[in-house]
């Protein structure tokens, strides 16, 4: 089975970061990883969902510890 691809509007409706999050976060390389499908500035990009939950899973807190 093949994974996902998902266009920022599809991740802002999946997850509710919103497209401008994810372009700050590609700029400053702090998001998820992505795949830029044509160059240039307007490349399209697409992200697969097992990375974007990976990145997810990568950041999550268990409780019970102080922070």
């Amino acid at each position: 089975m093949t994974d996902q691809l998902l266009t920022p509007r599809q991740v802002h409706a999946a997850y509710g970061f919103s497209p401008q999050t994810l372009a700050n976060w590609r700029w400053t390389g702090q998001g998820p990883a992505y795949i830029k499908q044509t160059p240039g500035k307007g490349g399209r990009i697409k992200y697969r969902r097992s990375a974007v939950e990976a990145w997810l899973n990568a950041r999550t807190v268990s409780g019970g510890t102080a922070a």
